[in-house]
């Protein structure tokens, strides 16, 4: 397959009718920073936000032309608005936001009672998808979230992760995975493996050291695609490492993919327990049930003398989740092991199963696992996963 060029897309493009035929897009500067990685180009087009919806066929027509470049494997082609015309290389502006859509009804079953809007389409060959989330960045989600799921493995089901943290990747090194995956049709992708987790991230398409310069519809579209396009096959769970915060990617997952439920990690500070609760309220809103919190970084045990210090406080998401009624899932320590085992990409649950750490986190996937029964129960669904 032949390298696909910047300028080879810029051609194509070249082609393309801007808004009311006026020239074209990309002379009119409406094209953004033309990103290829691994076959696949993405870009987006500035228009009106006001004509996002008429406009979808000069969009369509876009990613049709590029998808005729010879050795093009793919494209992601967004339409985004901004209060000026932006142009390759220029400075981004701020995105008008959408306007906000009715809360949907709560969506667990698959044929929703006449009134109700539709359920949300699953992912085939998956049972459940679990989304771990946070408030904030730097509260030990993606370790949180990787362990978590080689703990399900553990429990004898069968598991996946999807990164989903556009802009700042982690699976590859927490995992120790390099290369890039397969396609298996042309089309959809094939995921990585590693200790028995099938396992897909922005992360092996691009260059660690690249910055992923997107506007919130390109974010949006990758992550459509990381999960639909991707050859999952039969999988009991699939957890989902949400990027930090409240904004445009975990309004999409909760609003568009049918969450089974969702984990919370905060540590125990204040700060951070302000914006776990944001987390919280968010998938609340949206319907999505919340599985319970995880203090993270609850104490830090001292490897040399075993002496343990409350660095950061102690027991303040255990009395968070009492105060707003959802499980506490357990407190899980800082100590030296699991940063040396995530840097190497050997995650604490398999290089040291009989670990004092392992345990807590095959205890949190346990308990995540209960909470799912009940909230499957209590829709009046029957459990579809059982461990012993």
């Amino acid at each position: 397959m032949s390298a696909v060029t910047r300028q080879a897309v810029i051609d194509k493009l070249s082609t393309i009718k801007g808004p009311d035929l006026e020239g074209d897009i990309v002379s009119r500067g409406l094209v953004s920073e033309i990103f290829i990685a691994d076959g696949k180009v993405f870009f987006s087009i500035t228009v009106p936000a006001e004509r996002a919806r008429e406009l979808e066929p000069m969009r369509q027509a876009a990613e049709n032309a590029v998808k005729s470049i010879p050795g093009v494997a793919g494209a992601m082609v967004a339409l985004t608005a901004e209060k000026q015309g932006g142009g390759m290389g220029a400075t981004p502006q701020p995105t008008p936001r959408p306007q906000p859509t009715p809360r949907p009804q709560p969506q667990r079953s698959p044929a929703a009672p006449q009134g109700q809007q539709p359920a949300k389409a699953g992912v085939p060959g998956i049972e459940a998808i679990i989304a771990v989330a946070s408030g904030k960045g730097g509260v030990g989600k993606s370790t949180t979230a990787v362990n978590l799921a080689l703990g399900l493995s553990a429990l004898g089901l069968k598991a996946g992760i999807l990164d989903a943290d556009i802009y700042g990747p982690s699976m590859p090194r927490l995992l120790g995975l390099r290369g890039k995956p397969e396609m298996v049709d042309g089309k959809t992708l094939k995921p990585m493996q590693a200790y028995g987790l099938e396992v897909m991230s922005i992360g092996f398409l691009v260059e660690e050291e690249t910055p992923m310069i997107w506007r919130g519809p390109m974010v949006m579209s990758a992550l459509r695609q990381m999960l639909r396009d991707v050859a999952w096959g039969a999988l009991d769970v699939l957890v989902v490492d949400m990027p930090p915060g409240t904004g445009d990617a975990q309004l999409t997952m909760a609003q568009q993919v049918p969450l089974a439920g969702a984990v919370i990690v905060s540590t125990p500070q204040d700060l951070a327990l302000i914006d776990a609760r944001k987390g919280l309220n968010m998938f609340r809103r949206v319907d999505v049930p919340v599985l319970g919190i995880v203090e993270n970084m609850s104490y830090f045990i001292a490897p040399d003398t075993g002496k343990r210090y409350d660095i950061f406080g102690h027991g303040g998401a255990r009395n968070e989740a009492e105060r707003l009624g959802v499980p506490f899932l357990g407190e899980v320590p800082l100590t030296m092991d699991v940063r040396e085992t995530s840097d190497a990409g050997t995650p604490v649950v398999v290089s040291n199963p009989d670990g004092a750490q392992a345990k807590i986190y095959r205890a949190v996937a346990e308990k995540v696992l209960e909470e799912m029964k009940r909230e499957r129960e209590a829709a009046g669904e029957a459990p579809a996963i059982v461990f012993e």
